[in-house]
């Protein structure tokens, strides 16, 4: 059936959506890449000294010391003590291990990546592969597709109510033809680019009741529901650095060695060996040994200090490790002493309550994925998946020694099981069945460890005959 005009107005809006954020994505990706160039900064530099233009990459760094911190790694539904076995299969089916990290990262520099669900194809590929490439295993058809999508390519619209969804579409080219999907409350329709017009080529009407996308936003607010890149913040204190650098790229050319002054020079002073008359850079950088006006005088000027361009850069990365919270170490300034592992924590700490806000948005995107997948290859809604916990990597940095001395007083204090220290050390929950596994069958073999857990009854069984 083709498109309602309500469907193609919506599309239209959506094709809009996309087309905004892909452009502002660029400029974003450029400066996470440390590839913005000279225009966006806003000085004017000759052409001649384009080659001196130096870039810092603080944005990239800052995204990536988030991002590296952001591993999931199970969910808990409220009647279970361990993380879900089945719904892991369905992430792991999805090869989500790797694909989440990416859209974790696609959130932090753009502001925004899409977490899309749908239903099992026996035709479709399975999950990438660890090689890299795709598997040439046909996925099971009982287990949900749940990919994750780039805003340069999808854009949602969320109700003014709810803050759900009401509607999705994905926008790509394959073969130099244009496709869209358009993905609706009881209904994803996939469309194709054919003579200036949307033509609808399949549909399916799933009765879902909900629109399959759900949307991974960083730094969200209230009059911005579609999020913000991290980077935002210091992307002027990014070119302010790049302009002293490229200051101090260009007075290092010219100052840091002593320069030369000529008085009394005649023009052919300046003129090769085939008598080209010299550009006014080739005479500048140049050396003039001999003049052939025996009055005229050379001399030498005392090279600049420039040290003042170390103070200004430094000062800027000041400015946006306390921007950012990130430690001055990770915007290359070094310390005399190397820090301790309380010192790392303690310098850390903002960074790590900022990606522990993150888990807090991003847990309810990769729940609410779950809660439709689960409805998708159920047919119904379980109640359960409402009270679904996420269980994330902790975002500190690991220092193995001290997280096993904590572990291991919580368990001689009695205050946590040995299963509990496991995961708390973060032990995966394949890791810590294996472990459980060989525990019972080392306490199973060993006759002292039999013994001391008998003698527990046989104490009460002497108390009661006393008593009796």
């Amino acid at each position: 059936m083709p498109l309602s005009n309500d469907e193609k107005i919506l599309l239209n809006r959506l094709q809009i959506k996309v087309r905004r954020s892909a452009l502002q994505n660029r400029l974003l990706d450029a400066y996470y890449e440390g590839e913005q160039r000279v225009e966006q900064l806003g000085l004017a530099i000759p052409p001649e000294l384009r080659r001196f233009l130096t870039i810092v990459a603080w944005p990239g760094t800052y995204v990536d010391a988030l991002a590296e911190r952001v591993t999931l790694e199970g969910f808990e539904l409220p009647d279970e003590t361990e993380t879900d076995e089945d719904l892991w299969r369905i992430w792991q089916a999805n090869g989500l291990d790797r694909e989440s990290k990416l859209a974790h990262l696609e959130a932090l520099k753009f502001g925004r990546a899409f977490v899309v669900v749908g239903a099992g194809d026996g035709d479709t590929p399975d999950a990438p592969s660890a090689e890299g490439g795709d598997d040439d295993r046909p996925r099971d058809a009982a287990t949900p597709l749940i990919t994750v999508e780039s805003s340069n390519e999808m854009a949602v619209e969320l109700s003014p109510r709810t803050r759900q969804p009401i509607a999705a579409a994905k926008f790509y080219t394959d073969e130099s033809v244009a496709h869209a999907t358009l993905y609706l409350p009881d209904a994803t329709i996939w469309l194709e680019r054919r003579n200036a017009t949307w033509v609808e080529v399949d549909r399916d009407e799933h009765d879902l009741g909900v629109v399959p996308v759900v949307p991974l936003t960083n730094r969200a607010q209230l009059s911005r529901r579609d999020g913000r890149s991290a980077m935002t913040r210091i992307i002027s204190l990014t070119d302010a650095a790049a302009r002293a650098l490229t200051n101090a790229q260009v007075a290092t050319e010219a100052l840091a060695v002593p320069q030369r002054y000529v008085v009394g020079a005649q023009p052919d002073d300046f003129k090769d060996k085939d008598g080209n008359v010299l550009t006014a850079w080739e005479a500048y950088f140049g050396a003039v040994w001999a003049l052939k006006n025996p009055d005229a005088k050379i001399g030498s000027l005392s090279a600049a200090d420039l040290t003042n361009f170390s103070g200004i850069v430094n000062h800027y990365a000041a400015l946006v490790s306390g921007v950012t919270g990130l430690p001055m170490r990770y915007l290359g300034q070094a310390t005399t002493n190397p820090p301790s592992a309380e010192g790392i924590l303690a310098d850390e700490s903002r960074l790590i309550k900022q990606v522990e806000d993150f888990h807090t948005a991003a847990e309810a995107t990769w729940e609410r994925a779950q809660e439709i997948a689960v409805r998708i290859r159920d047919g119904v809604w379980d109640p359960r998946m409402k009270q679904l916990e996420t269980k994330w990597r902790s975002a500190a940095t690991p220092t193995r020694a001290q997280a096993s001395d904590s572990a291991v007083k919580l368990v001689q204090a009695d205050i946590l099981p040995v299963e509990a220290a496991w995961e708390d050390m973060g032990y995966s929950p394949a890791r810590r069945a294996k472990l459980k596994a060989l525990r019972d069958a080392e306490r199973a073999a060993d006759p002292v460890l039999e013994i001391a857990r008998a003698l527990p009854t046989q104490q009460a069984r002497a108390v009661d005959a006393v008593a009796g």
